[in-house]
């Protein structure tokens, strides 16, 4: 069985890479990562891991998967104008 917090955890840590991101694990049910553009009130999501390992913003777009969190997070940066570090 596939550890979502643990996923979720290592996801953040690869978005936190790209410094236009406030980047957060929030515990609960379901646990997610709450990502933001600092200089943009409207550029946010929230991501959650499915029990399959696919990383999921809330409108339902797939970003990639466990396999290759970097890349999952570096098309949620994309997506949020975010240039990396």
């Amino acid at each position: 069985m596939l550890d979502t917090m643990s996923c979720l955890e290592r996801f953040a840590d690869s978005t936190r890479i790209h410094i236009d991101l406030a980047v957060r694990v929030v515990n609960g049910s379901p646990a997610s990562v709450r990502v933001r553009n600092r200089f943009s009130n409207n550029l946010h999501e929230i991501v959650t891991c499915s029990p399959e390992g696919a990383f999921v913003t809330s409108w339902g777009y797939r970003l990639g998967t466990v396999e290759d969190i970097d890349a999952a997070a570096a098309r949620l940066a994309y997506l949020l104008a975010a240039m990396p570090a």
